[in-house]
């Protein structure tokens, strides 16, 4: 059965994985650490999906490279050395994989995680099993610059037709609208569908179950 997309291109972080309870409390930790300013949780929540660096600029403007630098340093100690909080794939999202495998579709990341972080987990569950490639920030340029989707369609010889970007934040959204692509957002992470829809997605879903409903229904 041939599909409307060929290469499927899913971002990380509040799209396949449940962890921005995570990733808000090491923002938080690695404030408290650095003596920077508390900042609402809808604050941090709202910069997931960018580059680290990128999103301590974003949570921090105006301050000395050497507290963005602290920040960084502090984030990561929490989130990769002590490994704070837990995070595991949405209910449904490990079925959905396999049965988009099954059917052919090239499958990739395009990740505001570091290279490290994502290694990490993939080393940890074995995700990395179902993915032909995968693009981090630290290796690239962080989203909403088109280059992590321009180097993923070229390492699998993809046609940008038929390639989707999938994700929960006006990041991804952005991406895919500057690398000239479509993009399905997803509302169960960061942002939701009024915000997402403001980068005009094929279509906005409301869960995991959505999600592989409708890439099920893209059969041509």
């Amino acid at each position: 059965m041939r599909h409307k997309y060929d290469l499927l291109i899913f971002d990380w972080d509040g799209t396949l994985m449940d962890s921005i309870d995570q990733i808000v409390d090491c923002l938080a930790a690695a404030a408290d650490d650095a003596g920077a300013p508390d900042l609402p949780v809808s604050t941090l929540r709202d910069i997931i999906g960018l580059g680290l660096r990128e999103a301590m600029d974003a949570l921090y403007p105006g301050e000395p490279e050497e507290m963005i630098d602290r920040l960084v340093e502090r984030y990561r100690y929490h989130f990769v050395e002590q490994k704070r909080g837990s995070a595991e794939l949405f209910p449904g999202v490990e079925a959905m994989l396999e049965r988009l495998t099954g059917n052919g579709f090239q499958l990739a990341v395009a990740t505001g995680k570091a290279r490290v972080g994502l290694k990490r987990v993939f080393h940890e569950t074995g995700y990395d099993r179902y993915f032909h490639a995968s693009r981090c920030a630290d290796e690239t340029e962080s989203k909403p610059h088109p280059k992590m989707v321009h180097e993923l369609i070229a390492e699998l010889n993809a046609d940008p037709e038929r390639t989707l970007m999938i994700g929960d934040t006006s990041y991804d959204m952005r991406m895919a609208e500057n690398a000239g692509i479509e993009a399905l957002a997803v509302s169960y992470g960061v942002h939701n569908c009024q915000q997402l829809k403001e980068h005009t997605p094929v279509a906005c879903v409301n869960s995991v179950a959505e999600l592989d409903a409708w890439l099920d229904m893209t059969a041509e």
